[in-house]
C-alpha cells in the first residue's frame, strides 16, 4: 500500500472518529466524513466500498493497534505484574484514543449492532490476550479456586473499558496511575500475592 493511500485512510479514520464522537456512528453520512477528511466522496468508496466498510476497517484497525500493544506484556516474568502492565497499556491507549474507545464501548454493547459480527471477533481477540495473562496468574497458583478465567477475562476487559472512559469523561483530573491502581485493587482482591 502506498504512503499516500495510508495517509488518505488515516485522514478518513480520524474524520470518522471526530464525527462519531460528536454525533454517533449511525447518523454519519459519507458526505460528512469526506468533507471532514478534506477528500472527495468517491475517495471513501474507492478505499472502503461504503460507509459500513470504512467503519468496519476503522474498528479492525483500532482493535488491532490495541491488541498489538497489549501483547507486548506477555513475556514479563511475574504474571500479576504483567497483568498490571496490560491494564496500564489499555488505559494509555484509551486515553490517547478516546473517540475510538467511545465507539468501541457503544457499539460492543448495542444489541443488535450493525457491526456486531466484526466486533465479536475483535472482542474475542482482546479478551483472549487478557485471558492468557489471567491464565498465567492461575498457573502460578495465584488465583483462588473456582475463578473461571474466561469469565474473569471478559470482566476485566469490560472493567478496563468502562473505568477508562469514566476517567476520561468524568474524572480527568485523576492520573493514569491512580486509575490503574483502582483497577488493580480489584485484580489483587482476586489474585493472591506471593
Amino acid at each position: 500500500m502506498s504512503p499516500r493511500g495510508e495517509s488518505t485512510k488515516q485522514k478518513l479514520f480520524e474524520a470518522t472518529l471526530r464525527l462519531a464522537t460528536e454525533k454517533g456512528l449511525p447518523g454519519l453520512t459519507v458526505d460528512e466524513i469526506a468533507a471532514a477528511a478534506g477528500v472527495a466522496k468517491g475517495t471513501v468508496y474507492y478505499n472502503f466500498g461504503s460507509k459500513d466498510g470504512l467503519i468496519d476497517a476503522l474498528l479492525r484497525y483500532g482493535v488491532g493497534q490495541l491488541a498489538e500493544r497489549l501483547r507486548a506484556h506477555a513475556a514479563e516474568p511475574d504474571p500479576v505484574a504483567a497483568l498490571e502492565s496490560l491494564v496500564d497499556t489499555g488505559l494509555e491507549f484509551i486515553a490517547g484514543h478516546r473517540g475510538f474507545s467511545q465507539i468501541l464501548v457503544s457499539e460492543l454493547w448495542r444489541t443488535p449492532g450493525q457491526w456486531q459480527e466484526t466486533l465479536s471477533l475483535l472482542r474475542e481477540d482482546i479478551v483472549s490476550i487478557v485471558k492468557e495473562q489471567l491464565q498465567r496468574v492461575a498457573d502460578a497458583g495465584r488465583l483462588p479456586p473456582g475463578i473461571e478465567v474466561p469469565t474473569a477475562a471478559a470482566g476485566l476487559f469490560g472493567t478496563l473499558l468502562v473505568v477508562a472512559l469514566d476517567w476520561q469523561v468524568f474524572q480527568p483530573q485523576r492520573s493514569r496511575a491512580e486509575v490503574r491502581e483502582g483497577i488493580m485493587l480489584l485484580v489483587r482482591g482476586v489474585a493472591r500475592q506471593d
